[in-house]
């Protein structure tokens, strides 16, 4: 049983992902598994809403700001002569919004709109690292749990051998009891595995509630083996968290733009009609008003430009900062699948270890002693297998979401 768990764990290269085409991963949680569980995702839902909030947004500023105002006066003029006359005065008046800033005003509109599509394809890109790697940690935990349970299965098969042998004379009580201090060890190891997995259950499931409990073995990873450059470009161009930068930068232009339009203050347009003396005199006429500018608008034309050089390098810092992760994940997957090829082969040469000194201990050419060494030596390489092998596929998993290559992260 333990033979055919290590054969399991054991992982051969199968290829690579060719010009970064979006791979088949055998084992890999299917699309239409994972999209509606990110789909749900208070994370994504709550950029899902943040979106329509940036969409009214956007529409709030392709409109002119003013609205129109009525303004109405009544009076009663009184004479020397006594004479007494009811006088009233009627308009309406509306601020005009300049051709300059009803561009900018729609670019930051725009610009804000494209700021939350990227929010929301961010808080998509984070809540699909955080699945595959709860969803890995289970596997692996469901997988380190049947391992347990195999190597249990053995350490009780070699119990009633010892303990036949012991009743033929051809073993010690101390071999005896050995053998049963050793079959408790395994046993607190089998539920200790079995509680690790239940655990990561339990995060799982909670965190994505609706998630079918199917499990399978730990699918095989892929070797890294394309030219760093073609990752680099396909991370950075996808990079939501890039283009939430980007675009900020983009409103900062767009409010630079309006903040310069700004200078020249918006005029207020009216037309009136009143009547004097009774009615004797009926006056129409338009008016305008435009406040006089000061220094004000000019330093709020300044800082706004300030803001913009701020948010250029706030994009140039994101991107070496993605091109350092990038190389350091590329560098560690393919260091992460190299420590599982050489766990792999050390899990196979301690089952074979472990096979011959039973085979010794059998035709009574070894001692328990040396039986418990092997196996107990043979459990840690087969998790340390099993571990390696979980490290290799959340490293390369993690490069294949950035890359938006899984799941048609990259649709949105």
């Amino acid at each position: 049983m333990m033979r055919r768990l290590l054969l399991t764990i054991l992982i051969t290269a199968s290829g690579s992902v060719l010009a970064l085409e979006p791979p088949s991963v055998v084992g890999l949680l299917p699309t239409e598994t994972a999209r509606p569980l990110l789909d749900q995702d208070p994370r994504v839902a709550a950029a899902r809403a943040g979106l329509e909030v940036a969409r009214q947004e956007s529409s709030i500023l392709g409109r002119s700001p003013y609205e129109w105002t009525a303004k109405a006066l009544g009076q009663q003029r009184s004479l020397d002569t006594g004479s007494r006359y009811r006088e009233w005065n009627v308009g309406i008046e509306r601020g005009i919004r300049l051709p300059s800033k009803g561009a900018a005003d729609r670019n930051i509109g725009k610009a804000t709109v494209e700021e939350s599509e990227a929010r929301y394809g961010e808080a998509l890109h984070e809540s699909a690292r955080v699945l595959i790697a709860l969803w890995l940690d289970w596997i692996a935990a469901e997988n380190g749990r049947e391992l347990a349970a195999a190597n249990l299965q053995e350490v009780q098969e070699n119990l009633k051998a010892v303990d036949k042998r012991t009743r033929a004379g051809d073993a010690s009580k101390l071999d005896l009891n050995l053998a049963g201090a050793d079959l408790a060890e395994q046993k607190r190891m089998a539920i200790d595995a079995k509680t690790q997995a239940s655990a990561a259950w339990a995060r799982l499931s909670v965190r994505f509630p609706g998630i079918n409990r199917q499990s399978v073995l730990l699918p095989s990873p892929v070797l890294i083996a394309e030219d760093d450059t073609l990752w680099r470009d396909r991370i950075i161009g996808e990079s939501d968290e890039l283009k939430v930068v980007q675009t900020q930068m983009r409103i900062a232009q767009a409010q630079a733009e309006r903040a310069r339009a700004d200078r020249i203050p918006d005029p207020t347009l009216g037309v009136f009609t009143a009547s004097d003396l009774g009615g004797r005199e009926r006056i129409s006429g338009v008016t305008i008003n435009i406040p006089l500018p000061g220094g004000l608008r000019d330093s709020r034309s300044a800082k706004a430009l300030a803001a913009v050089e701020v948010a250029r390098n706030t994009v140039e810092l994101k991107k070496r900062e993605l091109e350092t992760g990038i190389a350091g994940a590329l560098v560690s997957a393919r260091g992460a699948y190299e420590g599982m090829q050489i766990a792999n082969d050390g899990a196979r040469a301690m089952q074979e270890n472990a096979r011959l000194v039973q085979r010794a201990y059998t035709l009574g050419e070894g001692d328990l002693q040396s039986l418990l060494l092997a196996r107990r030596q043979a459990t840690t390489a087969a998790s340390s297998a099993l571990q390696a092998q979980a490290n290799a596929l959340k490293a390369y998993y993690g490069l294949l979401i950035d890359a938006h290559l899984v799941w048609n992260l990259e649709h949105d």
